[in-house]
């Protein structure tokens, strides 16, 4: 399963889109709970209005790093510094 967060772009055909990082948290959980694979998560940064329903983009990486669940993450962001911030994050615990 491929996952796309973002607030305004579409996801491309063959990812689940969601909008917001509480909606995701939850497809993530629904998903390991049903043994379904999940290949990638790609991200966006700045989430808009959908930002009051768990905040940025980043703070899902936060959630994949408190469970120790390092899924590879493409990021799409247009936002440099939020860009910055997150790739630092997956430098550190991802190892990449």
């Amino acid at each position: 399963m491929k996952i796309y967060l973002d607030d305004v772009r579409r996801a491309p055909d063959g990812y689940i889109w969601t909008r917001s990082v509480n909606e995701t948290k939850d497809l993530i959980v629904q998903l390991e709970e049903s043994g379904e694979k999940i290949e990638v998560l790609d991200l966006d940064h700045d989430l808009g209005e959908f930002s009051v329903d768990g905040g940025d983009a980043i703070n899902l990486l936060d959630f994949l790093v408190e469970r120790g669940t390092f899924y590879p993450v493409v990021l799409h962001t247009a936002n440099p510094v939020g860009r910055a911030n997150m790739e630092r994050l997956i430098r550190r615990f991802w190892g990449g």
